[in-house]
């Protein structure tokens, strides 16, 4: 659980980058050219874009939350771990 909890952690160091890339890219759409403009598809891409870009983001907030759950678990088994070794010597002694 620790490994798990400690590789969701680093997920947002691989994203960031990119995701400012991408941000950044939506709002330079030149490529597009006139027939971006022509179309109205420059605008719909563009807003399509700031929504991934959100999205993304919101993913990593909800990986950071859970990772921080599962870290409490396996410290909390950790713990159990620890207290029923504990019991067991007590008991033995």
């Amino acid at each position: 659980m620790h490994k798990a909890a400690t590789g969701l952690r680093a997920v947002g160091h691989h994203t960031t980058k990119p995701l400012q890339e991408f941000k950044s890219a939506s709002h330079d759409l030149d490529a597009l050219g006139a027939l971006g403009s022509l179309l109205g598809a420059k605008s719909e891409i563009e807003e399509g874009m700031t929504t991934l870009g959100k999205l993304t983001k919101q993913l990593d907030d909800e990986w950071k939350a859970e990772a921080k759950l599962i870290g409490e678990i396996s410290d909390a088994f950790d713990l159990l771990d620890l207290l029923l070794a504990a019991k067991a010597r007590a008991k033995k002694g």
